[in-house]
């Protein structure tokens, strides 16, 4: 590709007043106020004076701007340009809603953690972003560290990453047919350890699901974690909300004493790395085996507090790296994985279910790349905050990408972003009537069509 004409014969200027560059905004603001985001935040903020003030348009805005590729308060000016303000109420400044943000305090975060848990309750009602949840929930958390710079970020600390950062910690909930969404987040101090408040996360992040699920849902939910979760506090959270748990187990002796009790002939061969299809008998030829072997987890607590299950462990072959030419080893020997589980899938389902669990490092690493690029404040609360607004406007892509249809239902929320969400129009005015003005032959306009029609058609009653 090249310029039609010679640079030379071309001029540009900042001056249409008509222009917007984000017009995927109109249908997904829209999305989020018929659902009752800015309700929810004007009826449970309770920040004092002026900055409690039009909580739900300033809790909109934010959301509004992180959808639009901002990723730190100083960005939220992209709201203020050309014709946003005949579009939009409440294009704050950046200074404004920097204040906003900075008059949080652990209590209004919390608030607003009840806020996004109520409004993904009204959205799944619009857009199947949950679909099949009733059936079959999987359910992860897991934390990770944003790193920041400098020594004025408040609650920042050299954590298990050895990076200076801040921990937060997420929760999902995945179906057979639905792509994750965030159910819960949390920031914690970067020196935090990972169970650190883990517990009463499970409680909050299993009782949304429940509030997901219709009053007959049956099918199973299950609580996949790392071994930096493998506590009594979490398999007994998750216990009490009537949840299953698939959590990796810590290699202590009680579990190696466990993995030798297992007999030979126990190991199933399973699909792994290079594994390859025997076309005669239908079994793997593969390195990788799992068994499994009864388990009671926490037998030192008194006998109330253990939780029996059982334990998948998968092996691999332990390559040894000192072995001499013409030396094999004299044996066999193997790298052990285990993990706790109370749920009656089968083995080898079991622990490819499990393995799944990784799924939530790409939403880690979607937020990342996304609104969490920056935590753009001095003071923790603000920064606690701004996690929680990051995953509202996580799950308005989500919930988007799935009513433009079925390419975009899984798609991350950057490919969502470049195809929906910032898109050039024109605003004119005819019968006093805004039309706007969008670029011909744009690949994704049938999926914005449907965007547009299912979010700015007649208005709907949110459940508040």
């Amino acid at each position: 590709m090249q310029l039609f004409h010679r640079s030379t014969s071309l001029s540009a200027t900042f001056d249409d007043t008509n222009l917007v560059s984000a017009a995927g905004l109109i249908p997904a603001m829209a999305l989020a106020v018929s659902t009752g985001l800015a309700e929810l935040a004007n009826r449970w903020l309770t920040l004092p004076g002026y900055f409690g003030a039009n909580a739900g348009l300033k809790v909109t805005a934010l959301v509004a701007g992180m959808r639009a590729s901002a990723d730190s308060i100083d960005d939220m000016a992209l709201l203020r340009h050309g014709g946003m303000k005949k579009l939009f109420v409440g294009t704050y400044a950046p200074s404004t809603l920097g204040s906003f943000l900075r008059a949080f305090t652990f209590g209004h975060v919390r608030q607003l953690d009840a806020v996004a848990r109520r409004w993904l309750v009204n959205v799944a009602q619009v857009a199947p972003i949950v679909a099949g949840i009733d059936d079959y929930a999987l359910v992860d958390i897991d934390d990770t560290i944003k790193e920041v710079h400098g020594y004025k970020k408040q609650g920042s600390g050299y954590g298990y990453s050895g990076v200076r950062g801040l921990n937060a910690l997420i929760g999902i909930v995945s179906t057979t047919s639905a792509a994750p969404a965030i159910i819960g987040a949390r920031l914690r101090k970067g020196a935090a350890g990972s169970p650190r408040g883990a517990g009463k996360f499970v409680a909050d992040v299993l009782a949304t699901v429940t509030r997901l699920r219709s009053g007959t849902a049956s099918g199973l939910v299950l609580l996949r974690a790392d071994s930096a979760f493998y506590g009594h506090a979490v398999v007994s959270a998750a216990h009490r909300a009537g949840a299953k748990v698939s959590i990796t187990a810590r290699m202590d002796p009680t579990v190696k004493r466990a993995i030798a009790t297992i007999p030979d002939d126990a190991w199933t061969t399973i699909d792994y790395t290079d594994a390859i299809r025997d076309e005669t008998t239908g079994t793997w030829i593969s390195s990788a085996e799992v068994a499994e072997v009864p388990f009671t987890a926490f037998s030192s607590r008194k006998i109330s507090e253990r939780i029996t299950g059982r334990l998948v462990v998968r092996r691999i072959p332990e390559l040894n790296p000192f072995e001499g030419a013409g030396q094999p080893t004299l044996f066999d020997t193997h790298r052990f994985h285990a993990f706790f589980t109370t749920s009656t899938l089968d083995t080898v389902t079991a622990d490819k279910t499990h393995r799944q669990h990784a799924i939530i490092e790409q939403v880690n690493a979607d937020l990342k790349d996304s609104a969490l690029a920056h935590l753009p404040s001095g003071k923790f609360t603000a920064n606690a905050a701004w996690l929680v607004l990051a995953t509202i406007a996580f799950n308005l892509a989500r919930a988007a990408g799935t009513i433009a249809g079925s390419t975009l239902r899984k798609a991350r929320t950057e490919t969502i972003r470049r195809k929906l969400i910032q898109i050039p129009a024109r605003i004119s005015t005819s019968a006093r009537k805004h039309v706007l003005h969008l670029p011909a032959s744009w690949p994704w306009e049938t999926g914005w069509t449907a965007l547009f029609a299912a979010a700015c058609g007649p208005p709907r009653t949110a459940t508040i």
